[in-house]
């Protein structure tokens, strides 16, 4: 699911935006900004604390730091995020597409184009991840002067531990050295889930999923590990459709020769 900034000088557009994405079932979280410079600093704030951001919905005319010139300052980022114009003019539209954006949305705005926007963003952001993804990353980790190398695959969960994670395997745990947050980015495309602010999970080895008193658990190997109410929704959204089963194929059309006359 999308984690989205929406970005108006209107305080009635900005509101509407927001509500139009916050009822599309794709959108996890709406943060919004009332300037491009509020925009800015938002950003530069939850890149230093390791929050995700996947699409910034920006309107192109806004007084001092207009949609364009944030834009350029997005795409220096690291890992910039995807980006969708929002704008009564329909007369920035080359510029808007020569900075990547994957939508230009014209006001008043339509539910149905809203809609297909979020589509596009989601289709450039988990498909990118997947293309991506490498086949099975390996962390090292330093213990007593040796260095073990952890492949992705063994891990079945992480926790945080002050400025370290630990990384839970079949045979142990191992210490490393970094933030759950970038962990989470380095295997996010690898189907590894943020489930509380201090665990991330496998979904490979997650067994089972159930609620007890109201709360979601999921089940581990031989652990119970508990999802916050704010990542609850995602988790099972993102369970459910990694282990929904294909449907079943089709027998091929029987052709003139398969008809019942022949053997």
């Amino acid at each position: 699911m999308l984690r989205v900034l929406a970005v108006d000088d209107e305080v009635h557009a900005l509101s509407e935006l927001a509500y139009l994405l916050r009822r599309d079932d794709r959108v996890e979280e709406v943060l919004t900004a009332s300037d491009g410079v509020a925009a800015l600093q938002d950003m530069v704030a939850m890149i230093g604390a390791g929050e995700r951001l996947d699409c910034v919905f920006l309107d192109i005319r806004m007084p001092g730091l207009d949609g364009l010139d944030l834009a350029r300052l997005i795409g220096a980022f690291p890992s910039p995020p995807r980006l969708v114009f929002v704008t009564a003019h329909d007369d920035r539209a080359v510029q808007a597409f020569e900075l990547e954006a994957v939508d230009y949305l014209l006001k008043p705005l339509r539910p149905d184009r809203v809609a297909e926007a979020v589509r596009r963003v989601e289709s450039a952001t988990y498909g990118a991840q997947a293309a991506e993804a490498p086949m099975d990353d390996v962390i090292p980790v330093e213990l007593s002067g040796r260095t073990s190398f952890v492949p992705q695959h063994a891990v079945a969960y992480a926790e945080a531990s002050g400025d370290y994670v630990r990384l839970h395997t079949a045979e142990g745990t191992h210490l490393v050295r970094m933030s759950l947050a970038a962990l989470e980015r380095r295997w996010a495309a690898s189907g590894f889930i943020r489930v509380h602010r201090s665990t991330l999970v496998s979904a490979r080895h997650v067994t089972e999923m159930r609620f007890d008193d109201g709360r979601m658990v999921l089940r581990v190997g031989a652990t119970t590990l508990p999802v916050s109410r704010r990542h609850a929704r995602r988790v099972r959204d993102q369970l459910v459709r990694q282990f929904r089963p294909a449907p079943p194929s089709l027998p091929p059309a029987a052709g003139p020769e398969d008809g019942p006359g022949r053997p």
